[in-house]
């Protein structure tokens, strides 16, 4: 995860800050459509694998998990559509005026070069030509990978609580933590017979929240100060689970929705220079944001083996994610 969301940034900075001289709106304009892809298969896949099972544990039952999770990017979330006719000061070198590009999950091949127009106080209307960056992805990366620490513990009957995080990441640019919190509840529990049936029904709720930041100081195209990308996410699950429950293997699906929203901020002073002898101090440029909202379908099995689990599962939705998990536990 800290170095997906590195990628990232890193990409996307890189023509950020040098679009920044055709004005704040048509950088924040192209931003919001080259990260949304990017953002929004992160949000699918840092939610799977809440659970492996719906029957839930006993009072004082645990599993502690090692979790690691991919979001399949598609063609589709490789590229957007940037039309230029809606941009104030960006124009294509070549071609019409609306094509393809890369978004933060893709790659432009062959290079897409645009032609920058901005007004300079001595020299008057000036061009320049900036070259649209590529993103973390090319025809042979195809995943969005997540990976996470998970616990889960019974509470009262047919209630489970449960919590996945990841402990404060911090390099020389990246700093990352993630933490999210889950309630289950197994409705068969309160069937007379409950023990007696070979399946077991549940509910999910589940919040996740991440925050992200990467410093471009060092990578920065533009000269100025405290330069970062922030990015901050929630999502909310909600889930319907069914599973077997058989000794050994056993298998579980369900059907849930997905609501999330990213916000992402460019921050700093940034110096975008006019031609040779003149500046123009912008700080904290601008901030974008993306949500999802959909259903999504989970199919997935477990071995148990005493206090060892595994498990692995697969989901069906806008970004389709697949998941596995070692678990250890008792119940």
């Amino acid at each position: 995860m800290l170095l997906c969301i590195a990628a990232i940034s890193a990409k996307a900075q890189n023509d950020l800050d040098a679009l920044l001289a055709a004005g704040k709106e048509d950088a924040q304009h192209f931003a919001n459509d080259y990260l949304a892809p990017g953002t929004n298969g992160l949000m699918y896949s840092m939610n799977a694998n809440w659970f492996n099972t719906a029957d839930a544990k006993p009072l004082g039952g645990f599993e502690i998990s090692v979790i690691a999770n991919a979001a399949t990017i598609g063609s589709e979330n490789k590229s957007f559509l940037m039309d230029t006719d809606t941009y104030n000061n960006v124009t294509f070198v070549q071609g019409p005026s609306a094509q393809m590009v890369s978004s933060a999950l893709g790659e432009n091949n062959p290079d897409v070069v645009v032609e920058v127009t901005y007004d300079d106080p001595i020299f008057g209307q000036q061009t320049e030509q900036i070259t649209l960056p590529n993103g973390i992805g090319s025809s042979s990366v195809d995943l969005l990978p997540t990976a996470f620490i998970q616990g889960a513990v019974g509470l009262i009957k047919g209630t489970e609580l449960k919590a996945r995080f990841v402990p404060k990441i911090k390099t020389d640019d990246v700093s990352l933590n993630m933490y999210g919190v889950g309630l289950q509840h197994e409705f068969t529990k309160w069937l007379p017979a409950d023990k007696l049936l070979p399946v077991a029904i549940s509910g999910l709720v589940a919040y996740t929240h991440l925050d992200g930041s990467y410093d471009l100081t060092n990578s920065s195209n533009v000269d100025g100060e405290n330069q970062r990308l922030e990015t901050s996410v929630n999502t909310w699950l909600f889930q319907l689970v069914a599973s077997t429950k058989l000794p050994v293997i056993n298998f579980y699906g369900g059907i849930g929705y997905i609501k999330g929203k990213s916000e992402s901020d460019l921050l700093g002073t940034y110096r975008v220079s006019n031609g040779v002898v003149t500046s123009e101090d912008i700080v904290d440029p601008f901030s974008v944001s993306s949500k999802v909202s959909g259903a999504r379908g989970t199919l997935g099995t477990k071995l148990k083996l005493g206090f060892f689990r595994l498990n692995a599962e697969y989901h069906l939705s806008k970004f389709n994610a697949f998941s596995v998990g070692i678990n250890f536990g008792f119940r």
